[in-house]
């Protein structure tokens, strides 16, 4: 069976479950769940903390993991990213006080604190910046007010919480970070692996795929068709079909969903009528 590992809480878990069932495979009904076996897929998933789940795979003991990009990068352990899934997104940044520092260079000679000192020592190393890091578990926001640190490195989304702190983003982000589907690094080809590998790839693609496009179907004169068809091209080409009445076509092609109810009024005024859109539970491309 293929070893997959799941988070097992927080802001990865429940996504990475909902992206998991819309794939079609089996999930823990359970949250005390720490393994749960689809004969039918011939998968079995283990339910672990995200921060280890990279340190999993790249053992070997499990053929793949769901996990954080920030995650990965900062275990530093043997695995590499190979399916972004577009969910759990987030930025890092470094923050202190306003008017303390201008820009990356003044962090030099600070300290930083940071729940990610494998993220945050290696940006500071790769741009030549000697300040030193101090790994702190949780909400690092009170590290400067506490005298710990002058500068905190973490995950900024609103702004909020720096903001309650008294604090301000110093310079360009360090990271921006999503789930991934992660893999041990160079294992990519195994005989016995590899096609089950492959095959919950292209699962996972196939939901990021439905929930980014839908189908539409509308009638346009004939006369009008190529307009119509400029306005969705489809993947390849959109589906053509003659109507029982002289001179109309029916038409079906995927667009993007975000961009429906435009495309729904361009061709209206071009002289489509019945335009709809359906949703794709699943699809394969």
């Amino acid at each position: 069976m293929l070893r997959i590992a799941v988070p097992n809480k927080g802001s990865l878990s429940g996504p990475a479950g909902e992206m998991l069932h819309e794939a079609g495979y089996q999930q823990r009904r359970e949250s005390k769940e720490l393994r749960i076996v689809d004969p039918t897929n011939e998968v079995e998933f283990f339910y672990l903390r995200p921060r280890d789940i990279a340190i999993y795979v790249a053992s070997g003991q499990l053929d793949i993991g769901i996990t954080g990009r920030d995650l990965l990068i900062d275990s530093g352990a043997e695995a590499e990213e190979i399916l972004p899934l577009g969910f759990a997104r987030s930025t890092f940044h470094y923050a202190t006080k306003p008017g303390g520092i201008g820009g990356l260079a003044d962090l030099a000679g600070k300290t930083v604190a940071t729940s990610y000192e494998g993220i945050v020592a290696a940006h500071l190393r790769d741009n030549g910046i000697d300040a030193a890091v101090v790994h702190l578990d949780g909400a690092v926001e009170t590290a400067i007010q506490l005298g710990v640190a002058q500068v905190i490195a973490d995950v900024v989304e609103t702004g909020t919480s720096l903001r309650n702190a008294g604090l301000e983003v110093v310079g360009e982000p360090i990271m921006k970070s999503e789930a991934v589907v992660i893999r041990r690094t160079g294992t990519a080809g195994a005989a016995d692996v590899e096609p089950k590998v492959q095959q919950f790839l292209r699962r996972l693609q196939g939901v990021l795929v439905a929930r980014t496009y839908v189908m539409m179907d509308y009638d346009c004169r004939v006369e009008q068709l190529e307009k119509a068809v400029a306005l969705t091209p489809g993947l390849e080409s959109p589906t053509v079909s003659p109507l029982h009445n002289e001179g109309w076509v029916a038409v079906r092609a995927m667009v993007p969903s975000k961009e429906a109810q435009r495309i729904m009024d361009d061709l209206y005024d071009i002289g489509a009528r019945a335009i709809l859109t359906t949703a794709i539970h699943a699809c394969r491309l």
